[in-house]
């Protein structure tokens, strides 16, 4: 099938993409959604490991929902980079890359004679992104980072979940996610660089790293007292109430941003006398006496339903919203009419149709597109190799003989 052209803010760049699993992929994706045109290296008879994360499979296919989440705007091309002839096919499609991505072990594609400083001094214009778990330096470099064990040695645990509870991490990869986000960034701004310089760049992505950046006010909290934030549940560490709270039939989240906003919650819910009480008269007051504003508020949210609650506080303009199921949140208006879930035409043998979570980035004019379905492992492979190195279909079967490829 004819791959539509891209288009986009970075049309005209090629990823070379030697990720996996998660934090890479995640990062290239982006990419590809943007205009660049992506070539995923796998593994012969392998491939990327999250082609096996499943059940559930995508329906009709064998394709993980794992791998299909971060996996489109991608052509994928089996080469062996153990073997020699699978090296010099890298460093072929090298020659007319923008960037690179990767996310081995520390060190690991040096002896493939494809770490950084092989590449920089061959291909000195070519951005080259490692996401690892703990960075390129340092006396954690060498370890292999996962997503929960990141999580763990970040702090993010230490914050989550009940007082008197286990420490929790979030119920999705996050960890992975960010590293990811930050590794784009990171080439988005080489690729200014090399704009005005024409010289890449290593653009070196620790999920550590990233994930003490983004420790936000919590870690500016700690920062300023020296003290541990404590696991608060659902509750804020700055504002209260800003927390879950039960309704008559259910749970919801009630946010409340200022004293303004609070007085206006008082007013509205018989509750004004708790205006001229110093204990609640203030933000800071009611965050010393959190426990206290909560109890107090508690069975005043049991007396209506969560619907009830989000159509009066809206009205007021005081934050507020339902706890929802994922089957809510795909079903929810806003969610549908801002295109949150796209279906891309399967392209191979399989045909039909797959949905695929947008992109959140909303550009006036250059708009993400949606042009190549998750790819089926070496789908790719004779296409790449035949329209980019320009080899004939008796090289790519000899090199398919011999296991490069």
């Amino acid at each position: 099938m004819a791959q539509p052209r891209p288009t986009g803010p970075l049309a005209g760049l090629r990823v070379l993409d030697l990720t996996r699993v998660l934090a890479g992929p995640t990062c290239t994706q982006m990419l590809g959604d943007l205009g660049a045109e992506v070539i995923k290296i796998e593994k012969p008879g392998a491939g990327d490991d999250t082609r096996g994360f499943a059940p559930p499979f995508m329906p009709g296919t064998r394709e993980s929902a794992y791998f299909t989440g971060a996996n489109r705007n991608k052509r994928s091309v089996t080469v062996d980079i153990a073997q020699p002839e699978g090296q010099a096919l890298i460093k072929q499609l090298l020659a007319s890359c923008d960037i690179l991505a990767e996310n081995f072990k520390v060190g690991a594609l040096a002896k493939y004679g494809l770490g950084y400083e092989q590449v920089h001094a061959e291909f000195p214009n070519v951005i080259y992104c490692s996401i690892t778990g703990f960075g390129q330096t340092g006396p954690y470099a060498p370890r292999p980072g996962y997503d929960s064990l990141v999580q763990a040695m970040g702090g993010v645990m230490s914050l989550t979940g009940e007082p008197d509870g286990l420490p929790q991490k979030v119920g999705i990869p996050v960890a992975d996610l960010f590293a990811g986000l930050y590794g784009c960034i990171g080439i988005l701004a080489a690729l200014r660089h090399r704009d005005l310089t024409g010289i890449g760049q290593q653009v070196d992505i620790g999920m550590l790293d990233t994930h003490v950046a983004w420790l936000g006010n919590q870690g500016m909290n700690y920062l300023a007292t020296g003290e541990n934030p404590p696991r608060l549940g659902n509750q804020h560490p700055n504002i209260v109430p800003y927390q879950v709270f039960p309704t008559k039939d259910g749970y919801m989240v009630l946010s409340v941003g200022n004293d303004p906003t609070f007085a206006r919650f008082c007013q509205n819910t018989g509750l004004e006398h708790l205006l001229t009480d110093e204990r609640f008269a203030t933000n800071g007051a009611r965050v010393a006496n959190r426990q206290l504003v909560t109890d107090t508020l508690t069975p005043v949210m049991r007396t209506r339903t969560t619907t009830e609650w989000v159509d009066m506080l809206e009205a007021l303009k005081i934050g507020c919203g339902p706890i929802n199921t994922l089957e809510q949140v795909f079903a929810d208006p806003q969610v549908q009419a801002r295109g949150v879930v796209v279906e891309m035409p399967r392209e191979g043998a399989e045909g039909g149709m797959v949905k695929v979570i947008a992109n959140p980035v909303r550009l006036s004019e250059t708009p993400a597109n949606y042009r190549i379905s998750p790819p089926t492992l070496g789908e790719h492979t004779d296409e790449v190799l035949g329209d980019v190195l320009g080899l004939d279909a008796a090289a790519i079967a000899g090199l398919r003989a011999r296991g490069v490829v």
